[in-house]
């Protein structure tokens, strides 16, 4: 978050010191700014209309408050939706992973795997992802770390059988959350998109109204182009929440704001370090602190 947050709060620190009469020349730099910031171009001219309004109908008269009227009209933007997971009325609830491949997946599945394990949940991971062996043994040296249960099949296994395999353990275990990988090739491949479908499918059947969440994994470095990639998983899998990863480090953190206009889909979690601990749940108005204090 941080160079997210130097780079939007310089620019608008160097906006609003010199430029104290909002006019149509600073809505024009603020637009600038935050088209920089990845929000997207859809979220920008509707918060720089709103900002025009606000103006216009003498809400706000000079750049002084532009800065907490547009935080907090962000916020609202983020808070149309539901952040809060989704669990079953008796366990296990059933959580499905997506995300393409380099995302950080694997390690993103393992810190909320074991938040979940911190909160008392017996929690259980199903190694989905069987056409990459390296995604399989990465969970399994996460399972044994963190103290999860693990399904796993060999390499090229079918995603769908072991994904059965995990509904019936941890069914049969008592296992409080169950957290299921799935293959990520590159979402413009129309057979992964069929193979999440599938998987899907397999869970409805086997649990009524599961899987209760389907998160995908975004890269935060990636900016408008995680869009572009929810938009296709959307529809294939009809993704319930974004986890972004990766959030420490990067200027495109913005880009999950765009999601929520665009796409409709609510952050759920952030990745903000290497660490297993180094993950949150999403809260609008942190988020939006976090980019512009």
């Amino acid at each position: 978050m941080a160079k997210t947050r130097n780079k939007i709060t310089s620019r608008f620190k160097n906006l609003l010191s010199f430029r104290r009469n909002i006019d149509e020349g600073v809505l024009e730099e603020l637009e600038a700014v935050l088209l920089e910031s990845d929000i997207g171009i859809s979220l920008v001219s509707q918060i720089v209309k709103d900002i025009r309004d606000a103006w216009k109908a003498k809400k706000i008269e000079n750049t002084s408050g532009v800065y907490d009227f547009l935080k907090d009209d962000l916020k609202q933007s983020l808070r149309n939706g539901n952040s809060v997971l989704k669990t079953a009325p008796a366990p296990p609830t059933v959580i499905m992973i997506a995300g393409v491949n380099g995302v950080g997946k694997t390690t993103s599945i393992a810190k909320l795997a074991n938040l979940f394990i911190k909160q008392g949940k017996k929690v259980m991971l199903a190694a989905g992802d069987t056409f990459r062996a390296a995604a399989t043994e990465q969970l399994d040296i996460w399972s044994k770390r963190i103290g999860a249960d693990i399904v796993k099949h060999q390499a090229g296994a079918d995603p769908a059988a072991v994904t059965f395999d995990a509904l019936e353990a941890s069914l049969s275990r008592g296992i409080d959350i169950l957290i299921v990988d799935t293959a990520g090739r590159l979402h413009t491949h129309e057979n992964l998109m069929k193979e999440l479908s599938k998987i899907k499918r397999v869970i409805s059947k086997k649990i009524e109204n599961a899987p209760h969440e389907v998160l995908l994994v975004l890269d935060a470095t990636t900016g408008q182009n995680a869009i572009s990639q929810a938009k296709l998983f959307k529809r294939a899998v009809d993704i319930t929440g974004i986890f972004l990863a990766k959030l420490d480090g990067t200027a495109k953190g913005g880009a999950i704001l765009g999601m929520r206009k665009e796409i409709d889909i609510p952050g759920k979690y952030v990745g903000l370090g290497e660490s297993v601990d180094d993950i949150q749940e999403f809260d609008a108005d942190k988020f939006v602190d976090a980019l512009f204090d």
